[in-house]
């Protein structure tokens, strides 16, 4: 059977997001975790690979070095049901050296890119009146976490 999952390369900090990964989301659980031996490129005992599940998508993780650093080119889009979860979701996972981004974007404190997406938005962004849709956006575009009120508020100022 194919089996498909992201896979993620970090300096040396695996385990330690891996762990704060399934804090942070619901049915999530470290499944294994492979350790360098002596004479590795890393110390001994220091994760090598973790195998971990994020709300049911499997996810591997490598401690790899400091050659290839996350962009925002890739990121994990999460969807939210409101503002409450797209609040506690955002503040997590900004904690402790994040960065706040634009439009819903942020980057945790090893540099990976999430996208904290409320299920209102792209409802809102895809509404069949092209001006309802277009002030949506553009509230959007001012916002770093999204704020479904007013992503409502924007929408209906036409009305």
């Amino acid at each position: 059977m194919t089996s498909i999952s992201p896979f993620l390369w970090f300096d040396d900090q695996a385990e330690q997001a891996a762990q704060r990964y399934v804090e942070i989301f619901p049915n999530s659980q470290i499944l294994s975790v492979a350790r360098y031996g002596e004479g590795a490129p890393q110390p001994a005992g220091t994760a090598l690979t973790v195998s971990f599940v994020l709300d049911g998508q499997e996810v591997q993780a490598l401690n790899g070095g400091p050659a290839f650093p996350f962009t925002e080119a890739f990121s994990f889009q999460v969807s939210v049901p409101d503002q409450a979860e797209c609040d506690r979701v955002w503040d997590a996972l900004i904690a402790d050296g994040g960065e706040p981004g634009r439009c819903g974007w942020l980057k945790d404190r090893w540099g990976l890119s999430w996208q904290v997406v409320p299920t209102a938005l792209p409802a809102l962004l895809a509404d069949p009146d092209p001006a309802r849709a277009g002030r949506a956006m553009d509230a959007m575009l001012t916002m770093g976490k999204i704020d479904v009120a007013a992503l409502h508020a924007a929408a209906d100022a036409g009305a």
